[in-house]
């Protein structure tokens, strides 16, 4: 089988997430890499961006779904944008990882994330 993918890498997106209160108390640039799989196959899409899985629009939906959240869990975060990216674009796949900077001593903590969309 053939594996056609979409990759976004480090996309910034600004969220409330943290344990504490004040780690919440101000929004935090995190970066997100997505990888998708989309229903319709390239060999397809007759280079039509109508046929195909919009990755601005990926973006965009991904910051707007981030911004308002205010999550104890990156691993929360990472769980439900991957749900909400499933629901509201024709993919087949999403794989996400989601970096946070919080660590002095490391570059990132991360969480990664894979679902799959329910069968047709």
């Amino acid at each position: 089988m053939n594996e056609e993918t979409i990759h976004i890498e480090q996309l910034d997106i600004f969220a409330r997430v943290g344990v504490t209160e004040q780690e919440r108390a101000n929004l935090q640039r995190l970066t997100l890499t997505i990888t998708v799989w989309p229903k319709e196959k390239f060999e397809n899409l007759q280079d039509d961006i109508g046929r195909t899985v919009d990755y601005s629009a990926i973006c965009v939906a991904a910051r707007e779904f981030a911004h308002p959240r205010s999550n104890r869990l990156i691993e929360t975060l990472a769980d439900q944008l991957a749900q909400h990216l499933l629901q509201n674009f024709p993919l087949r796949q999403i794989k996400l990882e989601l970096r946070k900077f919080v660590l002095p001593d490391a570059a990132y903590v991360a969480a990664c994330v894979t679902r799959t969309a329910p069968a047709d």
